[in-house]
């Protein structure tokens, strides 16, 4: 989870870098209310003062961690191929869930932590919040919309309720140390999804 641009330096990334896989491990030894900067600075193998230099403390480390994990996703999902098969069936019609648990994968520590092991509500909010958008944009795009209308499901709970069991069902993976590939849990998903559209719409 590199974020270098052409203009940042190197010595700035390094250090940041330091001080993620720091605090990673440390959530991994103990609460996060006991992580303190002296801490994280020690394990990091910096001083404190180049701690602030980076954030003001801990809290605003942790949003600018989550502004990060947001941006990778966007971009994993940016990266996706927008012109589908129109014969594709439906579980291989998201391939932006591919990707994203891909990703979710390649990077498996790290969301392993701040997901499944020491669930920390900034990162579990921001993940939620993207993955409402991605169920909101999927919910328009598809025929599923005018279903859900005409069975006078309201759109924000249903996407609450996909974004709720997308990421109930991604932190359930990670926690099982991902006994699915990302291709499998995505083509299972969406036959849930599917299942559970057929059974309030039998005529579907």
């Amino acid at each position: 989870m590199d974020h270098a641009t052409p203009r940042t330096d190197p010595r700035i990334v390094r250090t940041r870098q330091l001080l993620r896989d720091a605090f990673i491990e440390l959530l991994q030894e103990i609460d996060i209310e006991k992580i303190s900067v002296n801490r994280l600075a020690e394990r990091a193998t910096i001083n404190r003062v180049t701690f602030y230099l980076h954030y003001r403390d801990i809290p605003d480390m942790l949003e600018k961690m989550a502004d990060e994990m947001v941006e990778d996703i966007q971009q994993v999902l940016n990266d996706t191929p927008l012109h589908l098969n129109p014969n594709s069936n439906e579980e291989e019609s998201w391939p932006m869930l591919v990707n994203l648990l891909e990703h979710l994968s390649k990077h498996s520590k790290f969301y392993k932590v701040i997901l499944a092991t020491h669930r920390t509500t900034v990162f579990s909010d921001r993940l939620l919040k993207l993955l409402a958008g991605l169920v909101a944009d999927r919910l328009e795009k598809k025929e599923v919309d005018s279903v859900r209308s005409s069975l006078n499901i309201q759109k924000d709970i249903a996407i609450w309720y996909g974004s709720s069991a997308l990421i109930g069902t991604i932190i359930a993976w990670l926690r099982n140390d991902m006994p699915y590939t990302p291709l499998y849990l995505a083509k299972q998903f969406i036959l849930l999804r599917s299942t559970s559209a057929k059974t309030i719409n039998p005529n579907k």
